[in-house]
């Protein structure tokens, strides 16, 4: 490996070990003492931060939403530029490095730690919401028609498909080429020592590190307050459990539990293990669904889907003069907001299990492989739901009124209903924790100074906080529970927008030196 930046940081070099752990300085004791605040504010004054929550969103979203519209296909065209460029010969980790995990696997972990919890949750909820047109249509088209049948189909994948895992990947990348190619830390300041130099070990990294930590503890808060509303409502379906704020912090502390479990085991004989056992309970669920739904339906409905993407990509892309307002800014600017907010902890997920594998390859697996496999996976669940509701088949015959029990419905009309339900809470629960444990090892490799193995007792802190945050943005958000957990990702993902643009110079520069060395090593 060619190390041609004059590099002399050593690992760790500034971390202190106290109560067990293996503590960076300033990251993690700065990052803990913010986090803890906030949930300690949010607990004790729930109403002023449930005020303090929906102002703060409604103003980035008025003030910010064409950066972040910008950014997002930006990010899509520089990702796609690359691929096709002489770098992508590139293999990350050097010529002879040899992948550590198997295609399936890899593809696994991509699929489970990007986008789990929120396929089971939206992939009826959001084309139902754009068919009825519960919160806008996108492009205004007219609801309950065949067009808005296409267009919500395509407007969902617009949201979970290629924008977002450029996004993913471009952190992705230039965390696995700095740290396995140049042998800088793991964390997400090393991806700025081209622009930064030395300074990227003083307090510029320091905040780049802290700002990362924030954004990817409250991405993934986000995501598990989803999951929990989903199993609360799942449970209240199954067993007439209340599916309010108690059950669902009582699933959030009861998974945490098992992610503690998981986390303390590892990425082999946690992550990994979890992610395999995702494919298969989601495989197994989704034969169902096909089988029941009629693969001739499937197959029509992913077509649908693909041409209502391919054909709307560009206007939905769009950020000027929109009319569709609502749409555009209740959702798409805040998946996008979402998508950046998630990017450190997918991305340095994604770096950790990606070594051996060439730029080329990285970027065509990443961009194409979990947007094909999601694509599938929409058309068929939110396909079935749009047939239910053209139809006024069983709970969804009058639209959506509960997205978190949206999925719920459209099993509840299919056969054998009670057991594709309990396997829809198990699914939702292993991707809860499959997310939280990953997140944990990438915090805990931020907070430890790029170290990929940090002490037990620091995983567990951070396993503990995650879900201690989504916790107290349901109890903090009350009734508006779901807007306090969409107000962390737009809060989060603004000043992260501005460190993946950043970044994604930085990866240029990076890959251009080292294509340049390899030339004249040839």
């Amino acid at each position: 490996m060619q190390n041609f930046y004059d590099i002399d940081y050593k690992i760790g070099q500034d971390n202190v070990q106290k109560f067990g752990m293996d503590i960076h300085v300033p990251v993690f004791p700065v990052a803990a003492i913010l986090i803890i605040c906030f949930v300690g504010g949010t607990l004790v004054f729930p109403d002023t931060a449930d005020q303090v929550f929906k102002s703060s969103k409604d103003w980035i979203i008025d003030h910010f939403d064409w950066l972040f519209m910008i950014s997002a296909n930006y990010f899509i065209i520089f990702f796609i530029a690359l691929a096709v460029m002489p770098f992508g010969k590139i293999r990350l980790g050097g010529d002879d490095a040899k992948p550590e995990f198997t295609l399936l696997s890899w593809f696994g972990m991509l699929f489970a730690a990007g986008m789990g919890i929120g396929l089971m949750f939206w992939s009826v909820a959001e084309p139902v919401a754009y068919f009825t047109d519960w919160y806008g249509t996108p492009l205004d088209v007219v609801p309950k028609t065949p067009a808005a049948a296409e267009l919500a189909l395509g407007a969902t994948m617009f949201h979970w498909g290629f924008h977002a895992w450029a996004i993913y990947g471009i952190v992705a990348l230039s965390l696995a080429f700095f740290a396995f190619n140049k042998g800088l830390p793991l964390t997400i300041r090393s991806t700025f020592y081209p622009i930064m130099g030395r300074h990227t070990w003083g307090w510029p990294g320091h905040i780049i590190d802290i700002v990362a930590v924030l954004a990817t503890i409250f991405g993934l808060a986000t995501s598990l307050g989803f999951g929990a509303q989903q199993v609360a409502s799942g449970l209240h379906a199954l067993f007439n459990v209340p599916d309010g704020i108690p059950t669902q912090i009582a699933v959030i502390f009861g998974v945490t539990l098992l992610a503690i479990i998981s986390v303390v085991r590892g990425l082999h004989g946690g992550v990994k293990l979890l992610s395999n056992i995702n494919m298969i309970i989601a495989l197994v669920l989704f034969c169902f669904v096909a089988y029941a739904g009629t693969f001739t339906s499937m197959f029509e409905n992913f077509w649908l889907l693909t041409k209502g993407y391919a054909q709307n990509i560009i206007a939905l892309s769009d950020w000027r003069d929109r009319s569709d307002v609502d749409f555009y800014k209740g959702w798409t600017v805040f998946y996008w907001a979402w998508w950046i907010a998630w990017s450190p902890f997918v991305g340095m997920f994604i770096a950790r299990v990606s070594k051996g594998r060439t730029v080329r390859e990285f970027i065509i697996a990443v961009l194409l492989v979990p947007t094909i496999i999601t694509g599938i996976w929409m058309s068929t669940f939110g396909g079935l739901g749009l047939e239910q509701v053209t139809a006024g088949v069983g709970g969804l015959a009058n639209g959506i009124t509960d997205t978190s029990f949206a999925t719920f419905q459209m099993l509840g009309n299919l056969p054998l209903s009670s057991i594709t339900t309990a396997v829809g809470i198990v699914l939702v629960m292993v991707f809860f924790v499959t997310s939280s444990d990953s997140g944990s090892l990438v915090i805990d490799s931020i907070t430890a100074g790029g170290k990929l193995d940090a002490p037990v007792p620091q995983r567990i802190f951070w396993a503990s906080m995650e879900g201690l945050i989504a916790a107290a943005l349901l109890f903090g958000g009350g009734e508006n529970a779901l807007s306090a957990l969409q107000t962390a990702s737009v809060v989060t993902g603004l000043p992260f927008v501005f460190v993946l643009l950043v970044m994604s110079g930085s990866l240029w520069m990076g890959l251009h030196s080292d294509h340049k060395y390899l030339q004249k090593g040839t």
